[in-house]
């Protein structure tokens, strides 16, 4: 009986994990885009790629994780460039990218 429990609060846990990885792709995703369109610049392969996954204390004390992306934008067609975002659960704490869209974002 122990070990269903066992068992059952790991599924749990994994499914929130992949559930809360789903959520900061797509809130990536939708800045990576927004990026480049506010830049004028071409977003490539229509996505972000997860590069990296650390712990990190929130404001509040409490930890947290902040997650790594990269999405890869174009200025004329013909090249390829890579833009960076961090994600601290959903807010964004840096960014590097196409420089007309950097100077715009805001970091909240």
């Amino acid at each position: 009986m122990g070990d269903l429990l066992v068992f059952t609060i790991l599924i749990g846990a994994a499914a929130m994990f992949w559930s809360a990885s789903r959520r900061a792709a797509e809130r990536a995703e939708q800045l990576g885009r927004d990026a480049c369109r506010h830049a004028g610049v071409q977003w490539l392969d229509q996505t972000v790629h997860a590069d990296g996954l650390r712990l990190r204390r929130h404001d509040n004390g409490w930890l947290g994780l902040e997650r790594s992306f990269r999405f890869e934008y174009s200025e004329d067609g013909s090249d390829r460039h890579v833009g960076r975002l961090l994600l601290h659960g959903d807010r964004l704490v840096a960014f590097s990218g196409p420089t007309r869209a950097a100077q715009a974002m805001r970091l909240d």
